[in-house]
């Protein structure tokens, strides 16, 4: 049984069960873009990846520049989505909140707009209070260490104590290149068959399939 110094979560799919959502939208507004995506494509080819990144594989794909106004338009149409039907990784706010006093974070690949809006519609964001961490304050995404390293360094534990709760395989081997001990979440709605082979490929310690088994591996609840 594992017993952290602290806790780091990534957030979509994670806490926020926004993984679907974000990638119907996305799906949705690249095909109109002209560039036919189905949700399993847009799984396959997003998920984890920071958003300058992201833009870069749609560009390459494309063979053109988005439009001037193209992220703004889809972040408004993922935002209005999030506030309608978003709720939370069934098990997420209860294992937060049992944690107490132990240190937590967020380390994403989001937005901080979009950190802050899920958190608000979720009613977590007092449970985070500053430590939510946005890549865009690092120079390299996912799989790069640095946003977990950053999130170490804030909440003032040693990377080695930190347990990091991830479902994407970037998000994994971000992670571990931090040093870190890391359970692989296959618990979001958007978690497809053999996301566990990936997972484990990526380097994860454990795997949970919802958070009661999280709680149960890390003395929690």
């Amino acid at each position: 049984m594992l017993d952290p110094a602290a806790v780091i979560f990534d957030f979509d799919g994670v806490i926020a069960d926004s993984e679907m959502l974000a990638n119907l939208v996305l799906a949705e507004e690249l095909t109109a873009l002209g560039l036919p995506t189905t949700l399993e494509q847009s799984y396959a080819r997003y998920v984890g990846t920071r958003w300058d990144e992201v833009i870069a594989l749609i560009e390459e794909a494309l063979g053109r520049p988005v439009p001037e106004d193209w992220g703004a338009r889809l972040s408004a149409a993922m935002m209005a989505r999030f506030r309608r039907d978003l709720a939370e990784v069934p098990g997420a706010g209860t294992f937060i909140r049992a944690l107490g006093e132990r240190p937590r974070a967020i380390a994403s690949s989001s937005s901080p707009a979009r950190l802050a809006l899920c958190l608000e519609v979720l009613g977590l964001a007092e449970v985070f209070g500053p430590h939510v961490f946005s890549a865009e304050l690092v120079t390299r995404g996912k799989p790069h260490p640095d946003i977990y390293l950053l999130a170490a360094e804030r909440i003032a534990v040693a990377p080695e104590a930190c347990l990091v709760i991830e479902d994407s395989p970037s998000g994994v081997k971000a992670a571990k290149a931090a040093g870190m001990h890391v359970i692989g979440l296959l618990a979001g709605a958007h978690i497809q068959p053999g996301h566990d082979a990936r997972l484990r490929a990526a380097g994860a310690d454990h795997l949970a399939n919802n958070w009661a088994d999280v709680a149960a591996l890390a003395a929690v609840c």
